[in-house]
């Protein structure tokens, strides 16, 4: 009797244990058939299940203002509040130029790559568990507090030639920190002259910051927009994201010209995947490539994943992020400069002049695609840095990153294998 009474417990027990097993089962595919009849990205296969409903989630609470039931949405007060400006971007993406542009400009203060410390004081950690100290670094930059820098500084002391790309620097080269350049003047900074300027305290920067109407920030080391979510809500803060992309094989040759320089960030960028993370490693050289490149070629998967991210994320936000959002690609920038300039600065309330728009202008249309400096801001031939990825990647180069980057090159309308010099 007891044994029959036990044989019935155990059935019971394995019935249940099956049915909450079964549940989740269900419950996800009644949600991918919702999704089908729902209109998003064309042809859109997410890697990450119900991708969609996650975004979502993270703009469904304190968009509203005042708990407001009327659809009261965050804008940006543009002629009474000082505008944050996130220059959303990934490594080769051309950002420097862009940044430089908002460098040039005279009502701008510019911060170029201010996260590279935290990056550099915390390797090898991975870049996962960096982004809640980039974020609060951001916070902090944006309401003009540089002490947030003496955290990641070491025994370093903090002045003005340390920070924010200071050679290059247009407020730390100029009046009245420097008599190197004058604000007003358009054109690049001459790093022999500006690394003759004395060392200032960052709270004379500070002082210099808060006379700004426009902050921004360029920085590559935001995986992806959810981790700004937080400034983007924050009134005092308001951020706007100008996301720059380009052609995943263009960046893909401009990171194998410069792979020594990315290795270490590299390194961190594969170090925050999770373990249960299947990669396909299509990107993954032959054994006769040096370790620098296989680093950097396998890290070119997460950038395209993190891409198609950021855009399920825009395209699930409500209206009053759409409208603190421009997207803007490398092609389109070098290729119509005055166009785009254009549109950046109405994005950023900022007047254009025409010494800006011949600035732009000539550093499109010079000599060559790069130097032996990668990393240097230099006037270049705009087709030439667009389509050398054509003469430089080989055909199984190429049809991997396709492959692999597919979706992300769909929606950004970059076409496969084009022969003609069109994007």
């Amino acid at each position: 009797m007891k044994r029959r009474l036990h044989k019935k417990y155990l059935i019971l027990i394995l019935a249940y244990s099956g049915l909450l097993l079964l549940i989740p089962y269900v419950l996800d595919y009644r949600d991918k058939s919702a999704q089908h009849g729902k209109q998003g990205l064309p042809q859109q296969q997410p890697r990450c299940p119900d991708l969609d409903n996650t975004v979502a989630l993270l703009w469904d609470t304190g968009y509203k203002l005042n708990g407001s039931s009327d659809g009261a949405e965050y804008a940006v007060n543009r002629t009474q509040s000082r505008i944050h400006i996130y220059l959303h971007a990934t490594w080769r993406t051309g950002s420097s130029f862009l940044g430089e542009l908002f460098n040039q400009h005279p009502d701008v203060f510019y911060l170029y790559e201010p996260m590279w410390h935290i990056w550099q004081a915390l390797y090898p950690g991975d870049a996962g568990s960096l982004q809640g100290a980039v974020r609060d670094m951001m916070n902090a930059l944006y309401r003009c507090d540089f002490s947030v820098l003496k955290l990641y500084a070491g025994s370093q002391n903090i002045t003005t030639s340390f920070i924010f790309g200071w050679k290059m620097n247009k407020v730390i080269c100029s009046e009245p920190l420097c008599e190197a350049h004058k604000r007003h003047e358009i054109g690049l900074v001459k790093e022999d002259q500006c690394a003759k300027c004395q060392k200032r305290d960052i709270r004379d920067l500070e002082r210099e910051c808060k006379k700004y109407k426009v902050v921004v920030i360029k920085g590559v080391r935001v995986l992806d927009l959810s981790t700004l979510v937080p400034l983007m809500k924050d009134p005092a803060i308001n951020l706007q994201i100008i996301q720059l992309f380009r052609d995943p094989r263009a960046v893909h040759n401009s990171r194998l010209k410069s792979k020594q320089a990315l290795v270490k960030e590299s390194i961190q960028v594969l170090r925050s995947k999770k373990q249960n993370d299947k990669y396909k490693r299509l990107l993954v050289p032959s054994n006769r490539v040096n370790r620098a490149e296989s680093y950097v070629s396998s890290a070119m998967e997460l950038i395209c994943d993190n891409w198609l991210s950021d855009m399920m994320l825009v395209v699930n936000s409500p209206p009053w992020v759409k409208r603190n959002y421009l997207r803007i690609r490398y092609e389109d920038l070098v290729l119509h400069p005055m166009e785009e300039l254009q549109r950046l600065f109405r994005f950023s309330n900022l007047s254009s002049s025409p010494a800006l728009e011949r600035f732009a202008l000539n550093m499109t249309h010079g000599h060559g695609y790069s130097s032996d400096k990668p990393f240097l801001i230099s006037s270049r031939d705009a087709k030439e840095a667009i389509y050398a990825w054509r003469e430089r990647l080989n055909v199984e180069q190429i049809n991997q990153v396709e492959a692999y980057c597919s979706e992300v090159m769909r929606h950004l309308g970059y076409q496969k294998n084009s022969v003609d010099k069109t994007t």
